[in-house]
């Protein structure tokens, strides 16, 4: 048994610093183990050097600054995390390793009207197939992360939401968690999108940034100093939901005038559909913007006005050092990018508008589920992995993203 403060215990931590280290970040070398978690090279060295004796973590050749390095990254067999997406017409299921490697992936589309209990029949059953097709043990299943459409509560709960309106009131992640016997942790879609981008998208190396999602309805997942914040009720980055016209359309959460009113979907499209036709989509008018329709540029470049004016109130209050764009509207570029910036120049704060980049999300439609893997991986615990047991890990948190 260890003593507080003894040097075994020391020892101990130490290896559970680095391991976090790896397993948060996917793969660093030796120097990045070192400024991430503050101990000497030397002291990180011989820690590597035992993690790979023990079959913990894998050491590769690569090179940084011009320099031959080691890159470390966790055993590719030391266990698996899974992230489940559900959206407005789909669900997403994705299978990694704690080496930040994907190894299943498969969306198909979902009823929005269907109901909880059916969507989370799906989902189990898309995870089982998709575990099946990697060959991995389940027992090797470290955690599960779960995206939803709408804020979550802290007791679990989602809240009303009507973009799933079967699913209000209901816990996703307690009925996922009894339907597949491992760790459920659920958070909202955006703040999944900005965690994927955060990890491994647009917004790898920066502390403060805003994910914005324009699809059904309109959302921010905020990242404040590298993690997401929530808010105590779970609505934190509602910023579809900033009043830009107090005599516009009725919103669906009651006000008038919504950003959301002006931008998603919903409202969008009807406005191009005398000239267009009713089966046209979001990812339509994206496709034809970019090949020169007018009608659909403007209103791609309206949206994007709208949007820079509720970046610009972001930036006011939070000051972020980048605002990534999600959502098919990504792909429109800059027909919409260089709208935002220019409603961000107009009314952002000076100093804060330098300082801010606009950018098209990295990772497109994959970015939620993606960020729902990365919520898995931070919620997991490191110290049975020293043990060689990642399924023992499944009740020992260690949160990094939150």
């Amino acid at each position: 048994m260890e003593t507080p403060g003894s040097q075994s215990s020391l020892h101990r931590a130490n290896l559970e610093r680095v391991v976090r280290a790896v397993r948060l970040a996917g793969s660093l070398t030796q120097a990045e183990i070192a400024r991430t978690t503050g101990l000497s090279a030397a002291t990180v060295s011989n820690i590597v050097r035992e993690l790979k004796e023990g079959g913990t973590v894998e050491v590769t050749p690569t090179s940084a600054g011009g320099r031959r390095a080691r890159s470390v990254s966790l055993s590719g067999d030391a266990g698996i995390v899974v992230g489940v997406d559900f959206g407005h017409t789909h669900l997403r299921v994705a299978v990694g390793n704690l080496a930040h490697q994907v190894l299943a992936e498969e969306s198909e589309p979902m009823d929005v009207d269907a109901s909880a209990a059916q969507g989370l029949d799906r989902a189990e059953q898309l995870v089982n197939r998709l575990i099946a097709a990697t060959g991995v043990d389940r027992s090797k299943v470290a955690g599960v992360g779960l995206g939803v459409p709408g804020p979550i509560e802290e007791s679990g709960t989602l809240g009303s939401t009507a973009i799933l309106p079967g699913w209000g009131g209901t816990k996703p992640a307690e009925e996922l968690r009894g339907r597949l016997g491992v760790p459920v942790h659920v958070d909202n879609d955006a703040n999944l999108g900005a965690l994927g981008e955060l990890v491994w998208g647009s917004g790898k190396g920066v502390r403060d940034l805003a994910y914005i999602k324009v699809a059904s309805g309109v959302g921010a997942g905020l990242v404040i100093d590298g993690k997401i914040y929530r808010g105590p009720g779970g609505t934190a980055g509602e910023i579809g939901h900033i009043t830009l016209d107090e005599s516009g359309p009725v919103c669906r959460c009651g006000n008038r005038g919504c950003l959301e009113t002006f931008t998603a979907a919903r409202y969008v499209l009807p406005l191009l559909q005398p000239s267009h036709g009713t089966e046209l989509t979001m990812e339509g008018v994206v496709r034809l913007a970019r090949d020169g329709d007018p009608g659909c540029r403007r209103v791609i470049a309206d949206v994007g006005r709208h949007i820079g004016s509720g970046v610009a109130n972001l930036c006011n209050l939070l000051n972020p050092s980048r605002v990534v764009l999600g959502g098919d509207l990504a792909e429109a570029g800059e027909l919409v990018l260089g709208p935002i910036r220019e409603s961000v120049g107009r009314y952002a704060i000076p100093s804060a508008a330098r300082q801010l980049s606009v950018l098209p999300g990295a990772l497109g439609g994959r970015a939620e589920v993606l960020g729902a893997l990365a919520l898995a991986l931070s919620e997991m615990g490191d110290s049975t992995l020293l043990d060689g047991s990642a399924g023992g890990a499944l009740h020992t948190a260690a949160p990094a993203f939150t």
